[in-house]
Order: structure tokens, then C-alpha cells, then sequence
């Protein structure tokens, strides 16, 4: 009998470590890794070149239906006004509905030779997949996640102000809590790891022991 793919599934804020994570868990255990985020923001990349306004439901949706997947390794994709950009799409459900089929099918089939999947997002455990064998819901607060954001633009050159970024995030963040559509919240059975005082080797080492759980139990 087969064994269904094992499915990991990180929720949380912007900035919080979730797709660190979900790269090492990834490597460490031969899983392919898909950062959902990135469909969100190559949708609202092609719909700002194209000069459209992100929260025109039926502009949104048709750059949805027509995403490239090939856009998503695009570098641009981190620049802030396509992250903030990408919030506003997220909130469509047309949008959300485009890209949910492209998201569960990633999960129930990973490509070769991977033996799982871990996805990265707002909605994973909640919406795309429920039945993950691990929901994780990694946070950090909001001064952290900024001072991480400014260190990282100004790393790649790009001019940062600490109050600006940090006002963005808790921007990101309301919309992403409060939209009507897959709000940003953890599953009731998630377990959440706070990344605030813990630098990335300590939380893989954290998610790692209850990933290896879940391969003890039949993943």
C-alpha cells in the first residue's frame, strides 16, 4: 500500500522565519519545499507591470489564472511594493481560488524524488492543507521582524528606515488577520514556535524533533 506524501504545513506572519524553516526542513529531510507567498507575489508582480490596480478583483484574478511559474524564481518578487501588493491579492478569492488546485496538487504529488512536501504561508494548516501530519505557526514579533527586514534590504543595497518597514508589517499583518477570505491565524492543532530569541539553528532543531514524530508514527 502506498503511504501518502508527508506534508508539512508553517503558517505565519511576514518576516517571522517561516520560509527559513521551511528550506531546512526541505534539505534535512528530503522534501520539496514550495513558498506559496511567492504565487501571491508573482500574481500581484504581473499585475502592477501590467499597470493595474491589486485590488480589482477581476485584474487579479485573470494575472492568477495566467501565472508563469517560471516568474516565481524572479528576484523582484522581494521588492516591498510587491510584498505589499501581494497582501491586498491575497484577500481576493478569486485570486486564492486560482491558486489553491496548483497548491494541494504540489502537496498530494511533490516531484522526484522527494518523499513530502513542506508548504510555506498565510492559510497552509487552515485551508490548503488541513491534513498536513505537521502544522507548524512560526511568529516573531513585529520590532523583530522589522529589524530583520531592515538588515536584509540594506544588505542588498537598498535604502531601509526601521519605522518605515516596521510600519509596513503591522500594516501587512492587520490585512492579513482581518481579510474575509483564509485570514492569517494558526490551525487549532498547530504547534507554534516564537522565533523572536532564537536564531535559525535552534528553531530547525525544534521543528525537526516534531517532524521526526511524525515519520515515527507512519509518514
Amino acid at each position: 500500500m502506498n503511504r501518502r506524501p508527508l506534508v508539512i504545513a508553517i503558517d505565519g506572519p511576514a518576516g517571522s522565519g517561516k520560509g527559513t524553516l521551511a528550506a531546512a526542513l526541505a534539505r534535512r529531510f528530503g522534501l520539496a519545499h514550495l513558498d506559496t507567498g511567492r504565487l501571491y507575489r508573482a500574481t500581484a508582480a504581473i499585475v502592477l507591470r501590467g499597470g493595474g490596480n491589486p485590488a480589482d478583483a477581476e485584474v487579479a484574478a485573470a494575472a492568477a489564472r495566467r501565472l508563469d511559474f517560471a516568474l516565481l524564481a524572479d528576484p523582484g518578487l522581494r521588492d516591498e511594493a510587491v510584498g505589499n501588493a501581494a497582501s491586498v491579492v491575497a484577500g481576493i478569492p478569486e485570486v486564492r481560488a486560482a491558486l489553491l488546485a496548483f497548491q494541494r496538487e504540489f502537496a498530494a504529488h511533490p516531484p522526484k524524488p522527494a518523499r513530502g512536501a513542506v508548504l510555506d504561508g498565510r492559510d497552509i494548516g487552515t485551508v490548503v492543507c488541513p491534513d498536513a501530519a505537521v502544522k507548524l505557526y512560526v511568529t516573531a514579533s513585529a520590532a523583530e521582524r522589522a529589524r530583520r527586514r531592515v538588515k536584509e534590504l540594506r544588505e542588498s543595497g537598498a535604502p531601509a528606515i526601521y519605522e518605515a518597514v516596521l510600519q509596513d508589517i503591522e500594516e501587512r499583518d492587520a490585512r492579513d488577520s482581518l481579510r474575509r477570505v483564509a485570514p492569517l491565524a494558526a490551525a487549532p492543532d498547530a504547534i507554534e514556535i516564537d522565533t523572536t530569541r532564537l536564531d535559525p539553528d535552534a528553531v530547525l532543531e525544534q521543528a525537526s524533533k516534531l517532524v521526526t514524530r511524525a515519520l515515527a508514527a507512519g509518514h
